[in-house]
């Protein structure tokens, strides 16, 4: 019986197993039995089998069995029963940023503060499974992706264009591209949900001139229509569609339209999220090395950087009964021999956010641009996202209409700041 057939997502065969097991032989009589809970969906199933798998191999006295959950709220709501009811899997994965603070960190997880691989953790994936109380509960589980601008090699070939830094670089490759008759800036509000990347993918330069932001706005001191560097994003909606950059079928395309248009040529620039590799290469994989990616550009050129959208936290319930075998496993992911596990099921759709942890040659070019960001010197940090509970749903409507010449950036702001008050009283959130 191999080790892979033991994968299972019904904790009750898990006995059986363990018995038949224990016949192949005394090597693993005396084995740990770990169980390790994690999202349903394929492809994180082939991850966790193959991080398993070589853990296993190094590891002969531990076998781990798999459990699956779905995923979405009802995912949400059985993680935060199963720790509320002492009935947790030894390891699970799960969230980083507000949705790990959900869960009582500080109660339910094991502190892994000192963990001797913490050295190797980036500090941008670190404050993103802080509990409250300062100490560190978690480690990265997958890749990075980046909230910036996908753009069309050849079209910057073609016109002489270098990577902008600033924002004032940005816009004058923009009236290169449009003087050549091209589309300079692909919108896709047919999706609404595209048409909030100039805000979202805007956070690092945000932090980067005021790094107490989402605490203050967490607590109801900051706002985006009275911060000026948060103000920004908005304006620079603004300013794309004033400028006529955009496709002119922008109020009805599609993500999936964007995507083609960027990849073929179609359109120089389109801001997105860094999945969006995947699916491009599954898509137009012929054109794959035609999409490059860039950081967001603010306002000064010393200051460029990427904001981040954290893969999920790896967690131990300090339920366990095997905590010295789970923070081995634990060690295993975090480790470089973790990542090329990780990669070799996966593919390598970003950057780990583990020191020494390298991709393959061949990756993708949006994949290898966004590297130097996560390079020792490089700068990167979380999307607002993760280091606040506050994201009003209106936002997808509000950037739609700045977005669209309907209702100016200072409005579309204020509005926002109207709809983050309402969340924000929902939660109980002191200060609004």
């Amino acid at each position: 019986m191999t080790k892979t057939s033991r994968r299972i997502a019904l904790a009750g065969l898990s006995a059986g197993l363990m018995a038949m097991t224990a016949l192949t032989g005394a090597a693993h009589a005396q084995s740990i039995n770990l169980t390790y809970l994690i999202p349903s969906g394929a492809d994180g199933v082939a991850v966790a089998e193959e991080l398993v798998k070589s853990f296993e191999a190094a590891n002969p006295d531990i076998n781990i069995d798999i459990e699956t959950r779905p995923g979405g709220s009802e995912g949400d709501n059985l993680v935060k029963t199963r720790l509320a009811t002492s009935s947790m899997a030894d390891i699970f994965r799960y969230n980083s940023g507000s949705l790990f603070q959900a869960i009582n960190p500080a109660q339910f997880l094991v502190d892994l503060t000192n963990e001797p691989w913490q050295a190797d953790v980036q500090a941008s994936f670190k404050q993103v499974v802080t509990a409250p109380d300062g100490t560190v509960r978690g480690a990265p589980m997958g890749a990075a992706m980046g909230g910036g601008i996908y753009y069309n090699k050849a079209i910057y070939e073609e016109l002489g264009l270098s990577i902008p830094k600033t924002w004032a670089e940005f816009m004058a490759n923009n009236e290169k591209i449009k003087a050549a008759g091209k589309v300079a800036v692909i919108q896709t509000y047919g999706d609404t949900w595209t048409s909030q990347l100039f805000v979202l993918a805007d956070y690092y330069n945000v932090s980067a001139k005021d790094p107490s932001f989402a605490s203050r706005y967490t607590a109801g001191e900051a706002k985006f229509a009275t911060d000026a560097a948060a103000l920004r994003g908005f304006e620079k909606l603004q300013e794309t569609h004033d400028a006529g950059l955009f496709n002119e079928d922008f109020g009805a395309a599609k993500y999936d339209d964007g995507l083609r248009m960027v990849a073929s040529g179609e359109g120089a620039h389109y801001p997105m999220l860094t999945f969006a590799t995947t699916a491009i290469a599954a898509s137009y994989p012929d054109m794959l090395d035609n999409v490059g990616f860039f950081a967001q550009p603010g306002d000064e050129a010393d200051l460029n950087g990427l904001t981040v959208w954290m893969p999920d936290g790896l967690y131990i319930p300090n339920t366990t009964s095997n905590l010295d075998a789970a923070k081995r496993f634990v060690a295993f992911v975090a480790s470089v021999e973790g990542c090329e596990a990780q990669t070799r099921a996966g593919g390598a759709s970003g950057p780990y956010l583990v020191n020494g942890c390298t991709l393959p040659d061949d990756v993708p070019p949006a994949v290898s641009d966004m590297l130097p960001y996560f390079a020792e010197g490089g700068q990167n940090g979380p999307a607002l996202e993760f280091l606040s509970p506050i994201k009003g749903p209106a936002l997808e409507q509000i950037t739609v209409e700045v977005g669209s010449g309907i209702r100016p950036a200072a409005d579309g702001a204020a509005l926002y700041d109207e709809d983050v008050r309402k969340q924000a009283q929902q939660l109980g959130l002191p200060g609004w």
